[in-house]
């Protein structure tokens, strides 16, 4: 305006008067004798900038703050630049692009992660209307670190105590009932450099104005020479999945580790080991007071300080550990049918890591509880929990993510709101299970097999669905079709996972297959003449000969694959159901 030379030019305005008025200045003949670009601001909430290719624009910020600190959010924020335009000439279009942004398919927040911080963010925000986009997770499991825990003694509400994976479907039943989006599924990629961001899971692309990712932390492993050797064959990261196998029962186990975690799974895993050993590094132990009193208390734990784990060994299964006392360097064995660890966990921020801040550990920084270092970007639970790591912190941060995330879509005017549905009633009731799956196969019915155990009175082999040792039996000898056994245990978190996606595979093979569920609690011979080590285990037979086994949780595909290959399917019959099966 004052005929001032310049090379590059930052326009800063708060309406579209003044910024038609600027670029006009800014393009005359007279006050450009040497401008080589220019970046526009304009802190309007989706204010549409109409221009030519030479006009470079900025973030857009929302009108509602004062100012003074709109100009210190774009201190903060990194500017989008054009490559090195020239001003000539621009158009503005008064009318705002918030309706035009609404219309296109971008939900208000994605949630990605699960356990009690990522179904209490989904419960929050579904209940403010914003219809969250939850991506549970399927690798590790939904429900997080909590599906792997035996009993929840100190969650508010449950005097009696409940189980992790107990809790967990609550949780789950609460945030569906509100209107929450549930996918099991693991988000691939997110890019938080573009508006709305963008989310690429294994079946589905997003975008949003916001995301919440609350993808927890991972069990340390110990990375002993042999640990890969013996996993599930002797070592395992969990105990209420594989404690109860017949390897461990009436054997000794040892548990690594001195926290919280370690007694806990120690005193959980003398209902079936004949006696636990606690290796501890240091020289005392980290848990809780309750904890420390309970396992020292417990004349089936011997609680062994300053003893590190050098090694496993074994033959086929692992039967002992080679010890070292971390004071005086001396070496001895000790023999143990199992191994299992408690050390810790390391946070699941590799997702995000490069885009937001995190810590030298790698858990995400946040400020004002929540706010992570990207502008519509949260971070809940032990992703960002550093001291605490507690059931109960942990759903209070996804409180605070959620709330801070509705704060930030108002602000910003890009809340598109949803009524809640009447069905509400029918997903409290565990009426579907988010996956698009009946409540038949809902995780928390106990088994596809509801109505109970088959006995000679109630056992058709002409069903396709079946539950216990006598229908196994009957059909091993008896048919001809291909039996696929599920191997399970009540505790057992990631059991309840896969229960609804195996069950939906196998209702696409009506009249060719069976389906069996053991539970390895109420069946221990068959699960030790099986030779099962821990659960979720899925085994498949026909003509009395075992044709695959499969530990763990697998993708939908895995399971329809080997399933289509030995019902007698088509190579190319396969490959289409596959590709149907790219949303499953």
């Amino acid at each position: 305006e004052k005929g001032i030379p310049c090379d590059n030019l930052l326009i800063i305005c708060w309406s579209h008067f003044q910024l038609s008025r600027m670029l006009h200045l800014a393009s005359s003949s007279t006050t450009r004798p040497a401008l080589s670009s220019a970046e526009i601001h304009m802190p309007i909430p989706h204010a549409h900038v109409a221009r030519r290719p030479n006009v470079a624009s900025g973030p857009l910020h929302s009108s509602t703050l004062q100012a003074a600190q709109r100009l210190v959010m774009l201190r903060r924020l990194p500017p989008v630049h054009a490559a090195k335009p020239t001003i000539a000439a621009a158009t503005v279009s008064v009318e705002a692009s918030s309706s035009q942004v609404m219309q296109e398919d971008v939900e208000n927040v994605v949630i990605i992660g699960s356990g009690p911080a990522g179904y209490t963010a989904a419960i929050y925000a579904a209940r403010a209307n914003l219809k969250p986009v939850v991506f549970e997770g399927f690798r590790n499991g939904r429900g997080g670190q909590l599906m792997t825990t035996t009993e929840v003694e100190n969650f508010p509400g449950f005097p009696e105590g409940i189980t992790g994976p107990d809790l967990m479907d609550r949780m789950r039943k609460q945030a569906e009932r509100w209107g929450s989006e549930l996918h099991t599924e693991d988000v691939e990629s997110v890019d938080l450099s573009v508006r709305p961001f963008r989310i690429r899971s294994s079946d589905r692309d997003l975008r949003a104005h916001s995301i919440i990712i609350a993808t927890g932390a991972s069990a340390r492993r110990l990375g002993l020479p042999s640990e890969l050797t013996f996993w599930s064959r002797g070592i395992s990261a969990c105990a209420i999945c594989d404690g109860a196998s017949p390897l461990f029962k009436g054997g000794e186990v040892a548990v690594v580790g001195g926290g919280d975690s370690a007694t806990e799974e120690a005193i959980y895993l003398t209902k079936y080991a004949k006696h636990v050993h606690l290796l501890v590094r240091g020289e005392r132990l980290r848990a809780s007071k309750a904890m420390q009193d309970r396992t020292l208390a417990n004349p089936r734990i011997t609680v062994h300080f300053n003893t590190g784990v050098e090694d496993a060994f074994g033959g086929e299964v692992l039967q002992g550990l080679r010890l070292m006392d971390t004071k005086t360097g001396e070496k001895r064995n000790l023999a143990v049918q199992g191994l299992f660890y408690g050390i810790g966990h390391t946070p699941n921020s590799s997702l995000v890591a490069g885009q937001v801040e995190l810590d030298e550990a790698g858990y995400v920084k946040v400020s004002h509880g929540a706010a992570t270092s990207v502008p519509g970007v949260f971070a809940a639970g032990d992703l960002h929990d550093t001291e605490w790591r507690q059931a109960i912190t942990a759903a209070g941060s996804g409180c605070m993510a959620a709330l801070a995330a509705e704060r930030y879509l108002t602000a910003n005017g890009l809340v598109r709101e949803f009524k809640h549905a009447e069905e509400a009633e029918g997903a409290a009731a565990g009426e579907g299970n988010g996956n698009g799956s009946s409540a038949s196969h809902d995780s928390s019915s106990g088994s596809a097999a509801s109505a109970g155990v088959d006995t000679p009175d109630t056992f058709d082999i002409n069903a396709d669905k079946h539950k216990g040792q006598y229908a196994l039996r009957k059909l091993y000898h008896e048919s001809d079709r291909l039996i696929c056994v599920l191997y399970t245990a009540p505790t057992c978190g990631p059991c309840r996972t896969l229960k609804p996606i195996f069950n939906s595979v196998l209702d696409e093979f009506q009249g060719r297959v069976h389906y069996v569920e053991i539970d390895i609690e109420q069946d221990p011979e068959i699960a030790e003449a099986a030779g099962v080590m821990g659960t979720p285990t899925v085994h498949m037979f026909k003509d009395k000969a075992r044709l695959e086994v499969l530990s763990g949780v697998k993708m939908k595909k895995d399971y329809r694959g080997l399933i289509s290959k030995h019902v007698g399917e088509s190579a190319a019959a396969v490959a289409a159901e596959q590709r149907v099966g790219v949303t499953a």
